[in-house]
């Protein structure tokens, strides 16, 4: 039997079945190709009890799934999807990290690897082993750049970091794919006055990730990192998800924002956890999917698997974890308005920081269009700027001017106030208009915030 834990690092010896369970599950898996209902309701409810962290509440648990299943209450699934999602809605209530899925059997080894594949939970889990016998499943990790779908610096030197999965490595070998994936990340925005983590798309993954980012802007050895209560067989273990190597140069003052979603699950939640409550990162967006307990897919016969927790996180801070509650934002604002709020926030505590000249000025300038963005302000006709200032053009399209300087690709402007614009792509630009004194404008000046600029006079109107 073949089963990919969520939180593979620590959670290895913590999946050791006996050999007499390992025998009982090898033989379901060989059985026919259609189980009945109640058979497959059974062999979920062997799983649970086998592996469910929590001793008691797994016998519970598959006590009741064994005697609705007698009583016929899930007869009527006979196709598998049906009955894979009739059994997830019930189990889900009772654990986040709960979900029996369904895949054809000739489909086994296209599973993606672990954490890797989004589930019909509150975040991505892995997808079911192939079996015994059967190929390895697809590790769709490097594929999809280790998790990282953006790193860039945002307008006023804020470092963004849209990172979609916590992928896993092995501490120990500094040249591991994955690790030097995070690291390259952080050094892109080594030099940032802010850090924005996007974590709103994010279904978790492994804690090796978790711990190494976290140890990226705290303190070494810092007692802020849950301890995983783990079954294995009938006893229980703790591990911590401290990182066994920790970030060389860690950022202990830089303004830190993490931006959560309801899709935000698992291994991202406990980024986020832990770094709210070490006082370390301000949570924006909204409460985050509340599932705490990692785990792993158990195979079970004819494609089918049940996704179940082997342990359960204690943050030594809270003396608890986001299970159900999911991890409450800082800043409560819809999903969508998380990114605009945090950049804005980032500078202000930038420009708290003491920023000094044209740095100060580039990231106040920032801030203005953020904040224009979000109050558009009142400006003259457009058809007052068209015209031709020497090399430099001012047109109209679609209602927005656009400047265009020779063969450049044109610069859609936006308003700040009367007159003053600025580069929508690049609010360090901006356009002032100069009117003369009958009120025609008669020049524009280009300004930058490193503090150049160049003044252009009106030759002619459309």
């Amino acid at each position: 039997m073949r089963v990919v834990p969520l939180y593979p690092a620590f959670l290895r010896n913590a999946l050791k079945c006996s050999a007499l369970l390992c025998l009982s599950l090898l033989s379901t898996t060989v059985q026919a190709a259609t189980p009945s209902p109640r058979a497959t309701v059974t062999e979920v409810a062997d799983a649970i009890q086998a592996y469910y962290y929590d001793i008691e509440r797994a016998k519970q648990i598959a006590t009741a799934l064994r005697g609705e299943a007698a009583q016929g209450r899930y007869d009527r699934y006979a196709d598998p999807r049906d009955l894979a999602t009739a059994l997830s809605e019930r189990i889900r209530p009772l654990d986040g990290h709960f979900r029996v899925n369904w895949r054809a059997p000739d489909a086994a080894g296209q599973a993606p690897g672990p954490g890797m594949r989004p589930g019909p939970g509150p975040g991505p889990g892995p997808g079911p082993g192939a079996g015994p016998g059967g190929p390895a499943p697809v590790d769709f990790s490097p594929r999809r750049n280790y998790g990282l779908r953006r790193v860039e610096v945002l307008p006023g030197n804020v470092g963004y970091i849209d990172l979609r999965e916590l992928p896993h490595f092995e501490f120990g070998d500094p040249n591991e794919p994955a690790r030097r994936a995070l690291e390259a990340a952080l050094q892109l925005v080594a030099a940032t006055d802010a850090v924005i983590i996007d974590l709103r798309d994010n279904g978790g993954g492994s804690p090796a990730a978790v711990g190494y980012l976290t140890s990226a802007f705290t303190p070494k050895n810092a007692d802020i990192y849950n301890r995983f209560r783990l079954r294995r067989g009938d006893k229980m273990l703790s591990e911590s998800e401290a990182p066994a190597d920790w970030y060389p140069t860690p950022r202990l003052q830089v303004p830190l924002y993490v931006l959560t979603s309801a899709r935000t699950g698992s291994a991202a939640e406990a980024l986020a956890y832990t770094l709210k409550n070490a006082g370390r990162a301000v949570v924006v967006g909204q409460a985050s999917g509340g599932a705490a307990n990692p785990g792993g897919d158990i195979p079970l016969a004819a494609g089918f698997s049940v996704f179940v927790s082997f342990g359960s996180p204690i943050s030594p801070i809270t003396h608890g974890n986001w299970e159900g509650t999911g991890v409450i934002p800082d800043v409560a604002v819809a999903p969508a308005d998380a990114l605009s709020t945090a950049q804005r926030l980032a500078l202000e505590a930038a420009l708290k920081q003491g920023l000094s000249g044209a740095a100060a000025v580039d990231t106040r300038w920032a801030l203005d269009a953020l904040q224009a963005q979000a109050a558009p302000a009142d400006s003259a006709n457009p058809a007052d700027y068209l015209g031709q200032y020497e090399r430099i053009q001012i047109g109209q399209d679609g209602g927005r001017v656009i400047l265009r300087n020779g063969k450049r690709p044109p610069q859609p402007l936006a308003a700040l106030q009367r007159d003053l614009f600025y580069v929508a792509a690049d609010p360090s630009v901006r356009v002032k208009f100069e009117r003369a004194s009958d009120g025609r404008v008669a020049a524009l000046e280009i300004l930058r915030s490193d503090g150049s600029s160049n003044r252009y006079r009106m030759q002619n109107t459309p």
